[in-house]
């Protein structure tokens, strides 16, 4: 049986194939439009799917989108009319939306593959999931466990924003659940929002400012904004919030009780903003962490599946391990919207057939390499189109000059084999770069990323080396876990370097490998192997033979306000327009001195604050 997950009209669409409840290929949409974040329907991404697995429309038996559209406006005009006429404005445009496009998914849907296949009566093909249980069958279906407690958090979805639950085989029940307006993923989206960065996609952000500030309003809003119990249940303050009244997050009381400290996009970054970060970052810790000690307590489980938009706060992840809450921990690399399409096509799949489901030994993503690669052929044909310089290496001889080019601090665009699904570099598409250079963090920042100073780098490192380095005893192939850099690798700071607070302290070198150690010696782990990824293994391998350092800095192939590359011709036109040194595309080289200036600089392209 063949089956098309499809999730859209919110952000992060995307489109999944699963055939037998094998997982065959999965996209997102921005890859190929180059819209960051884009919500429109998937088709490009369906393309891409199809032709990866190498089927036509006519081949799919069912097509199932990741959530229950009448249910989710069911929400909205309650809400609406809950709160009118101080919702008027909001209702106006929910009304417009829904009603001109959102709420006729299934006829869209039905359209759209009557082009393909008009011989196909598609509605009768055209299956809907509830929202969490498409994330929960992301989280589970994939994972290595044979059975697990189930967690979903994310902003919401029809009217859940949080479940808990079991997976037992090939069956999962969802049987708590925490309802809109109270939302986990909607707190840390206002805090994003109050802080100036932008809701859905700048949460990252914040999560990476954090340890610059100090939770100095934490029990602020513990005490007046979120009501947390001790199973992890909560209810937020509607006073201090407008998201359900309208566009805005906040209302004027969440201003006044933070100082009145909005910032606006172009503000420089303050203290009080940094402070803000860390008090809502701690705030989401404790509640995840009660959250999931009490599905420990009440399935008997020590397992544990995590999915929804706040499973990607990695932070988070690495302490709830770390505090023995649960022994093993799986968490979807395409935690948000994107990983639903995933989830919805499993979750039919198991419930239409019944199939009994065999969990793979480490998991069923495939390191979340599911997106379309391309042949040397096809990467020529676009250097040439581009009119590059470039070199054709033999494979040995490629890793060996691109390792090189890292040790001596190098900055190295890296595009091999299939893209990742999910909003990971996982070195099919990366920018890498030297660990152990003190500058470079900085660098790559400004000078290639084109984003913020302070926003942090990971560092993928052989699993073999990965304690020897990292307090880490894991697999942590997704990127998906904070932990500390080792102790011993670590250098005491001056009395000096102590007493520097906020950004000043972005320029000091805490350890041997200073561009992936955060301020807080922290760092966000990807763990290696030779059987996940032989080419991303093989290059890090021999930069580890010739520096002694098992880890490179591995960030997206991309710059700020862009999704990360996906075709040739992306990663050309970016390398070209950025300040990387070098580009290791299949088994071309390109060395960026000796290309002629691009026609348009990367200023011009990017005037995007996110």
């Amino acid at each position: 049986m063949i089956i098309l997950g499809l999730s859209a009209f919110y952000h992060d669409s995307a489109a999944a194939i699963v055939e037998d409840g094998k997982i065959i290929a999965a996209a997102q949409e921005e890859r190929f439009s180059r819209i960051k974040n884009d919500s429109s329907f998937p088709s490009q991404a369906i393309s891409a799917c199809l032709r990866y697995a190498n089927y036509t429309a006519s081949d799919i038996d069912y097509v199932v989108f990741y959530e229950k559209p009448l249910k989710k406006f069911l929400r909205i005009l309650q809400t609406i009319v809950r709160s009118y006429p101080k919702s008027r404005g909001f209702y106006d445009e929910a009304i417009r939306t829904w009603l001109s496009e959102k709420i006729w998914q299934k006829r869209n849907i039905a359209s759209y593959f009557s082009e393909f296949a008009p011989e196909i009566d598609w509605k009768k093909r055209i299956l809907f999931t509830e929202h969490h249980a498409s994330h929960a069958a992301s989280a589970f279906f994939p994972s290595p466990f044979a059975d697990a407690a189930i967690l979903t958090v994310d902003g919401v979805g029809e009217f859940s924003t949080t479940t808990q639950g079991v997976g037992r085989g090939n069956t999962i029940e969802l049987n708590k659940e925490i309802r809109f307006p109270h939302s986990l993923g909607l707190l840390y989206a206002t805090m994003t929002s109050y802080l100036g960065f932008k809701v859905n996609s700048g949460e990252y952000k914040v999560m990476g400012l954090a340890p610059y500030g100090e939770p100095k309003h934490f029990r602020k809003l513990m005490q007046e904004v979120i009501d947390v119990k001790e199973d992890g249940s909560f209810e937020l303050n509607m006073d201090y919030f407008s998201f359900d009244t309208s566009p805005r997050m906040f209302s004027e009381s969440f201003d006044t009780l933070f100082g009145g400290n909005r910032r606006s996009a172009r503000e420089p970054l303050r203290q009080d903003h940094m402070d803000l970060a860390s008090s809502v970052q701690k705030v989401a810790e404790t509640v995840i962490l009660r959250l999931a000690s009490n599905s420990v307590r009440e399935t008997g489980l020590r397992t544990l599946c995590l999915a929804g938009g706040v499973a990607l706060n990695c932070v988070a992840n690495g302490k709830l391990l770390k505090a023995g809450a649960v022994d093993q921990i799986w968490i979807q690399p395409a935690a948000g919207d994107a990983g639903g399409a995933l989830g919805a096509a499993l979750y039919a799949y198991y419930g239409l057939t019944g199939s009994p489901r065999v969990p793979a030994s480490d998991d069923a993503m495939n390191g979340s390499y599911l997106g379309p690669s391309f042949d040397d052929a096809e990467i020529e044909s676009a250097l040439r189109d581009a009119g590059a310089v470039f070199s054709r290496l033999h494979w040995s001889e490629l890793v060996e000059q691109a390792a090189t080019d890292l040790a001596q601090d190098k900055a190295v665009g890296w595009f091999q084999g299939r893209m990742e699904f999910g909003p990971r570099a996982l070195g099919n598409r990366s920018i890498l770069a030297n660990p152990r250079s003190p500058t470079m963090q900085r660098t790559l920042n400004l000078k290639v990323k084109h984003r913020e100073s302070f926003r942090p780098f990971a560092p993928s490192v052989l699993r073999a080396q990965a304690g020897d380095w990292f307090d880490l005893e894991v697999e942590s192939p997704y990127m998906l876990l904070v932990t500390n850099v080792h102790a011993k690798r670590c250098r005491s700071l001056s009395e000096s370097e102590k007493e520097l607070v906020g950004m000043d302290r972005l320029n000091v070198a805490r350890s041997e490998i200073p561009a992936v150690t955060h301020v807080d010696y922290s760092a966000r782990v990807q763990t290696v192997t030779n059987e996940s990824n032989h080419k991303y293994y093989s290059l890090i391998d021999n930069f580890f033979r010739k520096t002694g350092v098992p880890l490179l800095v591995n960030t997206s192939f991309n710059v700020r306000g862009e999704p990360i590359v996906c075709s040739p011709a992306d990663a050309i036109r970016c390398f070209m327009n950025t300040n990387l040194d070098s580009l290791y595309i299949g088994n071309f080289q390109l060395i960026k001195s000796r290309q002629s200036e691009p026609d348009i600089s990367m200023s011009e392209l990017d005037d995007d604050l996110d």
